[in-house]
This record gives structure tokens, C-alpha cells and sequence, in this order.
């Protein structure tokens, strides 16, 4: 099923009562400007409806990011919800959808919300580790967390968490019980994105007194691979992996696990790990076919083709020939005399 479009509304900082040690939402977001206003919103949706003028109704989301949107004052709420109902009522656009912070869902917050027919809320839950929140400067526990998405699901809104791993204080231990507090909590998708440090932020002033050291990119994709293929195991869309690339944010890069592909580089991990299982029974000097859809040669072959370097080291690489298939499904490897084995 192809990804709707999705039509971003950048409100950076706007709502949000704390300044989290990782945070510069303007190096994210490339938008330093005042705040955005409805007519501006308008503008916004009007323009991305018009390139792409073959999408609409339930392909099409607008999606307001950064700060924290039930934060912002009812009138505020209401100006930029309202912006985008005669979309919604004409059915150009399909569904909305808002992110924020924990500790800002109440009933009265959620009653405004379904008013103007917000359909997901993406809760920036971070960890599920109090002691990582603490540190970071959330303001919030993980018990907000679980509360929050108690009363979105009693709203019937859908909710996605978004999950930072690699913040100060987080150990292998601690990252494992976040995903699976995350897991047990059942939200409809999850965002991941490894922590970096940015210029402006907390974590800046402490990777420069020598107080943080960020993941390495080879052991964010690590992590963020494993924690892909729990979510997918539990049923789980990881929508994305990584923030999205931008002068503004490499601009104001100091360190930490940033690429422009990072998902590409997750997803090259995860099928070098499926390619590995299935050729693991495969005596030498045997060959089988491997099947993967024709999208995804360049992620069979890694970055710079290090899967098949991999292989190539592990002595798998002359045990299998493959075949690219535009009927196979993206990102799984396919062996149709392992499968034929096992029937």
C-alpha cells in the first residue's frame, strides 16, 4: 500500500513549556521565522495540493511537527485546526494529525481536538525510562506517557509514539525495556530518531565538556535495526528512522548518528541479517535463488555495497543468485527451496 503524502506545518518550540537538552527544533525543522499564522497554513496546503494534484481524500494528511501542539492556547489550537477543516470538509485532504507532549493530553485538550477531527496524535514519549527523562529534561515520567495514550485511545484518536535512543544515561538494558513498554502500550506507529547533537542545545555543552558521547552511526543502525524488527514482530509501523535531511540541520550539527539515508542504512542491515538466516543451511559450493522486490537491489547491496562485502567475507556470497521480482513485497528476502523445504 503506498505512503499517503503528507503535508508538513512547521511550528518549532511553539507550546512547549521546556527546553529538552536535545532540542533545537529550528536546526530540525530549517524554519526560523516568527510563528506560522492560519493564512499561512492555508497557503501551505493549497500549495502541496496543487503539485500534486493526482492525490487526495485519504491519500493526502496534513501534519503539524515540532513544539507542542495541545500546549498552545485554545485560540491558537483553533486558528491552525481551522485552517485546514474546509480541506478536510471538501475532502482534498483525508486526515490530520498533531504531536505533543505527554503531560498536555487531557480530556479538555482532546475534546478540541476531535472537534476539528484529528485523527492521530504523535506523543513525544522519548524513553521509557524515567531516569533518561530526568536527564534529558523532559518535564515529564514515562507514567504520563502511559497515561496519555489511556485517554487517546478512550478519545478514539490513534497514537504514535516517537522514541529518542542514544540520550545520556540510556544503556542497552534501558533501551530494551522503552521498546518494550512501547510495544505493550500498542500505538498505531512509531518515529525513531537517534539523538544528535545540535548546535544551541544541552547536549552540545555537554559533548563539549567531555560529559556526552553520542551513538556512533554503525551502532545507532544497530539499535534502531533491532528495535525495527521488535515493532514490525509486534505489528508495529516504523514510519521513519531518522530526521529528515536539510542545510539547516547539518548546518547546526555538532556530533552524533546522523546520515541522509539513515533508514536506508537500517534497512540494509535488516536484509544482510534475513539474506544471512536463509543462506545459513546452504552447503558450499550450492547455490539457491534469493528473491527481493526490484526497489530494493541498492539496499540488498548496502551502502557502498557493504552486504556484499559481508558476504563476501563470510563465504555466502557464491551461494546464491538473485532475482529481482516487482510482485515481492519491499524489504523482505525471499527463498523459494527454503520455503518449499518447509511447506
Amino acid at each position: 500500500m503506498p505512503m499517503p503524502l503528507v503535508i508538513p506545518v512547521f511550528i518549532p518550540h511553539e507550546g512547549c513549556p521546556h527546553r529538552c537538552i536535545f532540542c533545537n527544533q529550528r536546526r530540525i525543522s530549517g524554519h526560523g521565522s516568527g510563528p506560522v499564522t492560519g493564512r499561512e497554513v492555508v497557503r501551505i496546503v493549497s500549495t502541496w495540493l496543487v503539485r500534486a494534484a493526482d492525490r487526495a481524500g485519504d491519500d493526502v494528511q496534513v501534519a503539524f511537527y515540532g513544539g507542542s501542539f495541545t500546549g498552545l492556547d485554545r485560540a491558537r489550537q483553533a486558528e491552525l485546526l481551522g485552517a485546514v477543516a474546509p480541506f478536510l470538509a471538501s475532502g482534498r485532504v483525508g486526515s490530520l494529525r498533531v504531536s505533543t507532549r505527554p503531560d498536555y493530553i487531557d480530556p479538555g485538550r482532546l475534546a478540541l481536538l476531535r472537534h476539528f477531527h484529528v485523527s492521530l496524535v504523535e506523543v513525544g514519549a522519548q524513553s521509557m525510562d524515567d531516569a533518561v527523562l530526568a536527564r534529558a529534561g523532559r518535564g515529564h515520567d514515562s507514567a504520563d506517557v502511559v497515561r496519555a495514550v489511556d485517554l487517546l485511545r478512550r478519545a478514539s484518536i490513534r497514537v504514535g509514539l516517537q522514541l529518542l535512543p542514544g540520550l545520556p544515561g540510556e544503556g542497552r538494558r534501558s533501551l530494551m525495556r522503552t521498546v518494550d513498554r512501547a510495544i505493550a502500550l500498542g500505538p498505531e506507529m512509531v518515529r525513531i530518531y537517534p539523538a544528535l547533537v545540535l548546535e544551541g542545545s544541552g547536549l552540545a555543552r555537554m559533548y563539549r565538556q567531555g560529559r556526552y558521547q553520542p551513538l556512533s552511526l554503525a551502532g545507532a543502525v544497530v539499535r534502531v535495526a533491532w528495535m525495527k524488527r521488535r515493532f514490525a514482530a509486534a505489528g508495529i509501523r516504523v514510519v521513519r528512522m531518522g530526521l529528515q535531511a536539510g542545510p539547516d540541520l547539518e548546518k547546526g550539527l555538532v556530533a552524533g548518528p546522523w546520515h541522509p539515508a539513515f533508514g536506508e542504512l537500517v534497512e540494509a542491515r535488516l536484509m544482510l541479517r534475513q539474506t544471512r538466516r536463509l543462506l545459513a543451511g546452504v552447503a558450499a559450493g550450492k547455490r539457491v535463488e534469493l528473491v527481493i522486490s526490484c526497489r530494493d537491489q541498492s539496499l540488498f547491496r548496502g551502502h557502498r555495497s557493504a552486504n556484499i562485502r559481508r558476504l563476501e567475507r563470510l563465504g555466502l556470497a557464491d551461494r546464491f543468485v538473485l532475482r529481482p521480482d516487482p510482485e515481492q513485497p519491499r524489504y523482505r528476502v525471499r527463498c523459494p527451496e527454503v520455503e518449499a523445504l518447509m511447506s
